[in-house]
């Protein structure tokens, strides 16, 4: 089981992740609407995992990711992306996320990209 900190701007997409992740025997931790408050809370909290959404105000998932390495090297995160944001995909991947999902998400999805890294 792992302790996950979800982060997107939308509501109804922090619920849906919880509600799989939860599903799937994992403890939702802590959830964020912006990159900003994703690193406070990752310092604060530590999670094993941080679901990171890319299009986000205030600070954007890649930049979330960058300050989320500087604080943990280890630190495991998955991207969750809409269809069309391959490039920041890409750029989240070399800034240290482990693995993406797309936008609509499938429990399936998210388990084999949970159980990659656990």
């Amino acid at each position: 089981m792992a302790r996950v900190l979800v982060t997107d701007d939308a509501a109804f997409m922090r619920m849906q992740l919880k509600n799989i992740l939860t599903g799937l025997g994992h403890e939702v931790v802590g959830e964020a609407e912006n990159g900003k408050v994703s690193v406070e809370l990752y310092e604060e909290l530590r999670p094993d995992l941080v679901t990171m959404d890319i299009t986000m105000p205030e600070m954007n998932g890649v930049e979330a990711v960058k300050e989320i390495k500087k604080i943990d090297d280890k630190a495991k995160i998955i991207m969750c992306s809409a269809m069309g944001q391959q490039g920041m995909v890409v750029e989240a991947i070399q800034s240290g996320a482990k693995d993406f999902i797309v936008k609509p998400f499938t429990p399936e999805r998210i388990a084999e990209a949970v159980g990659k890294l656990f």
